[in-house]
């Protein structure tokens, strides 16, 4: 296979999932090549839009903002935390950590939950302990993704639990979570096959922002064997 980039985002489309209480996304035509020349569309979108970056500020105004923070925050070496096999609404503990984490690498938390997206079944997904937040906070990570809605449980429809448990520790320690990525099932895969893999989740730079919309690629190297 040599190199393959695998993408790990969603596409941003009308009337896409939201987190609950987020604006709702719409992305229709402002101009088309019929009446004005060129296409260009009009967005309207929140900043937790789809496959994106929270920065810390998004849970303290104290915290860094999306563009005060290092572009080495958003790629690195990457290791999955495979858990795949939880059933829904289960909290991940410290115990599926992958071993060799360390400052700068990105850790992937695979659910398997990218299966539901556009479901109702999506908001059931598992979540980060907060113990495992303060263990990997503890490794020296300080990129984390998720393939679900959010690292923390996401309120079933009519309640009024919410937490952001995890949410404080990671951002806390200054670290960048990338949520609603999808495929990593394949990176799970590669990471068992031992290849090197390398995480990119680079935000579009929205000034002064809590986060922002990413176009999130892995790139496998099945060349590069891990030992």
């Amino acid at each position: 296979m040599g190199v393959e980039l695998l993408d790990l985002s969603v596409p941003i489309t009308t009337g896409m999932p939201v987190y609950p209480g987020d604006p709702e996304v719409e992305a229709v035509p402002a101009l088309t090549v019929a009446e004005a020349g060129v296409n260009v569309l009009r967005l309207h979108m929140g900043s937790q839009t789809g496959t994106h970056v929270d920065a810390p500020f998004h849970i303290d105004d104290s915290l860094p903002r999306l563009d005060e923070l290092p572009l080495t925050r958003f790629t690195g070496p990457a290791a999955v935390m495979d858990a795949r096999s939880l059933p829904p609404r289960t909290a991940i503990g410290p115990d599926l950590l992958p071993a060799g984490l360390g400052p700068g690498v990105v850790l992937l938390v695979a659910t398997g939950w990218s299966r539901h997206w556009g479901s109702e079944e999506y908001l059931g997904h598992p979540y980060l302990a907060p113990e495992t937040a303060e263990a990997i906070v503890g490794s020296g990570v300080r990129t984390v993704g998720i393939d679900a809605l959010s690292v923390d449980p996401t309120p079933p429809p009519g309640s009024e639990e919410f937490s952001l448990a995890a949410h404080r520790v990671l951002c806390g320690a200054e670290a960048v979570i990338a949520e609603n990525l999808t495929g990593l099932g394949r990176v799970a895969e590669a990471q068992r096959a031992g290849c090197a893999i390398e995480a990119s989740l680079f935000p579009i730079p929205l000034a002064g922002a809590d986060g922002a919309p990413a176009r999130a690629v892995a790139r496998v190297d099945d060349r590069a064997v891990l030992v």
